[in-house]
């Protein structure tokens, strides 16, 4: 399976541009309540469950600090294969297995990673549904990380339906991106749910 997810920039994005609008969306959600994260991960959950447990295999992540909870999914997905990410020190990621029961540990830039044998960086072909983080997207699939540029070199090896993961108003009109991003093709939020991408399949 040929994998293209060349994303066509959204006029000429500035690193200031990026940076701007991630400054704004981590400030918005340093403000969200426990229990509004806790009610987003439920959510989530109810909209991914049957896309998730219809795949062989599924890249996800451990969610950490205001992002929005991956937890409560994963704990929906007991017969599914679960892959998530191992960050390298050249920031591209690996990945290993993940049963639901095990714990994570703390690992780089206070992520959680699963403990078991790392697959490879090109494990993540082997994924029916790739779930990502993001901080905001838009509807032609442009994806707004968080800088490193981790999973825009990951997803060039996916060939599974790319999901990024959102919280309410972080689906804008367009999102700042440069030749090198790499594009979703669909998003979720707690109210609008799976919104498939331009740029999708």
């Amino acid at each position: 399976m040929t994998n293209d997810r060349t994303v066509q920039p959204a006029g000429t994005a500035l690193p200031g541009d990026k940076s701007a609008l991630r400054r704004q969306l981590l400030d918005r959600r340093s403000s969200l309540s426990p229990a509004t994260l806790l009610e987003t991960g439920q959510r989530l959950a109810a909209v991914l469950q049957p896309v998730c447990a219809a795949a062989g295999t599924v890249a996800a992540y451990a969610a950490v600090s205001a992002e929005p909870p991956t937890a409560p999914l994963l704990a929906r997905l007991p017969g599914v294969r679960l892959l998530l990410p191992v960050l390298l020190p050249d920031g591209d990621l690996d990945w290993a297995e993940h049963h639901p029961a095990q714990p994570l540990r703390p690992s780089l830039r206070g992520l959680l990673e699963p403990t078991g044998p790392r697959l490879g960086a090109r494990a993540i072909g082997e994924a029916d549904v790739v779930l990502v983080p993001a901080l905001a997207a838009d509807r032609a699939g442009r994806r707004l990380g968080r800088g490193g540029g981790s999973y825009d070199r990951a997803l060039l090896r996916a060939d599974g339906l790319v999901v990024a993961l959102l919280h309410d108003g972080e689906l804008l009109d367009a999102v700042p991106a440069e030749p090198h991003d790499v594009a979703v093709d669909a998003v979720v939020t707690p109210s609008l749910g799976l919104v498939r991408c331009s740029a999708g399949p």
